[in-house]
């Protein structure tokens, strides 16, 4: 048991024994106070009447038949006469009330109910207070079955056990979300302690399910970051090989230099571009946009100003219909990027002669900035659709060797979620692919 266990333990039994304890002393102190405000002395007339019994009794029959008289009339009457001593002790050795006797030695010296609390001397000379106290004249309560020490054992084992079993029904999930912890610091993050939790509904259990979120989102990172690893280590071993070859070539022919050496710059920015799209790519993982006001018009102009030029000498086209006073929050070189990737794209896999369309529209409910870029290439195959995003994806569309690293889109992906937005892909009846991209923003006013 852990230490959780025997706090949880302890608190419960020491709230339960808190508990008895001030239920017990508050019907304690209502019956006593109840006995408090009670008159101490029956007065009424049956009661005055077996005390005039009494005294007949002991005048004339001495204290032998006055005890009689007093044994028998406590087995078959409710009222109970007490005899009384000068040093207060009963006749009978019966406790004596206290509260009773003091009140019964006033009556008899202030005369106020003579036959109430009458001091009869016997034939012997021995003087006796009579009287009937009031709680004489209920019976007595029935003796309890088990003694008083046994009801308080029995509450304290009841106590106890009620105590364990809820400090366990707490301790446990707890130690199994411990254990899941461990296991997740461990390494291994396929750990969930939903099916631990049985069919708890409360905060623990929420708390078991957020745990296996989190260790679902950290099992999909990490798995993420070495598929990461393994492409990049992929896409580096085709340059690197042509690095080695162009340098094996200027070794055996050394007339072949200039040749060689071009096709050694030309890998080695291969490699830097590389290099520069997965840093990028690492950075849109974590970075978290400064809140500049950018607007958007300017930067999806620019972009599209820039791919006109490129298109134009591949036989292309680029139109922009765009509307100004749309203010997005963030960085505008990200958000250029972005753009610019999903527009290349786009330019790359239209069809010769045909043009790229850019459309930015405003949303009200709830305000967006939303730019579409539709080509006319063969588009996606729908299976496909969903692992565009992806990074070092390539479709069906690059079998043909197009050039590229299958970053840009997936850089464009991070930029905009970055910036709260969303990208979306969808396949153009007739030919073409669109992409859309959503940002929250604002009007200029």
């Amino acid at each position: 048991m852990g230490r959780l266990f025997w706090k949880i333990f302890f608190a419960f039994w020491l709230a339960l024994v808190a508990a008895a304890a001030g239920s017990g002393a508050a019907v304690w102190w209502h019956r006593y106070a109840r006995e408090s405000a009670e008159p101490q002395l029956a007065v009424g007339p049956p009661q005055m009447f077996a005390t005039d019994m009494a005294a007949a009794t002991l005048r004339h029959g001495g204290v032998a038949a006055l005890r009689e008289w007093m044994e028998e009339t406590g087995r078959v009457r409710r009222v109970r006469v007490f005899a009384v001593d000068a040093a207060g002790s009963d006749l009978l050795g019966r406790a004596v009330p206290e509260g009773a006797l003091a009140r019964a030695r006033e009556l008899a010296a202030e005369s106020a109910h003579p036959r109430a609390a009458q001091v009869v001397a016997a034939p012997g000379g021995e003087s006796y207070l009579l009287f009937v106290p009031h709680t004489a004249l209920a019976p007595p309560p029935p003796p309890l079955p088990v003694s008083p020490w046994m009801l308080i054992v029995i509450g304290a084992a009841t106590s106890l056990a009620v105590s364990a079993i809820l400090a366990w029904y707490l301790a446990r999930p707890i130690r199994s979300l411990r254990w899941a912890f461990d296991a997740a610091a461990g390494g291994r993050l396929e750990t969930r302690v939903r099916p631990l939790m049985g069919r708890r509904r409360d905060e623990i259990a929420d708390l078991g399910r957020d745990f296996d979120r989190m260790a679902q989102q950290l099992q999909k990172l990490v798995s993420a970051q070495r598929r990461l690893l393994h492409d990049v280590s992929h896409e580096l071993r085709s340059p690197l090989a042509r690095l080695q070859a162009a340098i094996g070539l200027v070794r055996q022919s050394p007339q072949k230099l200039d040749a060689s050496l071009e096709r050694i710059e030309r890998e080695a920015t291969r490699l830097s571009e590389l290099v520069g799209e997965v840093l990028t790519l690492a950075r849109l993982e974590s970075v978290n946009p400064a809140a500049e006001p950018v607007e958007l018009a300017d930067v999806v102009a620019s972009v599209a100003e820039d791919a006109r030029f490129e298109a134009q000498a591949a036989g292309r086209d680029v139109s922009f219909h765009g509307v100004g006073g749309a203010i997005v929050r963030g960085r505008a070189e990200l958000l250029h990027r972005a753009v610019e990737n999903v527009v290349r794209n786009a330019v790359k896999y239209t069809a010769p002669g045909s043009t790229v369309d850019i459309d930015m529209r405003l949303e009200v409910n709830p305000p967006r900035t939303v730019v579409s870029v539709t080509d006319r290439g063969p588009g996606i195959a729908p299976e496909e659709l969903g692992r565009i995003f992806e990074p070092f994806y390539r479709g069906g569309s690059d079998a043909g060797g197009a050039q590229g690293f299958g970053l840009g889109l997936a850089i464009a992906q991070r930029a905009i979620e970055a910036h709260g937005g969303q990208i979306r892909a969808a396949n153009v009846e007739g030919g073409g692919l669109r992409m859309e991209i959503s940002l929250p923003s604002f009007t200029q006013g």
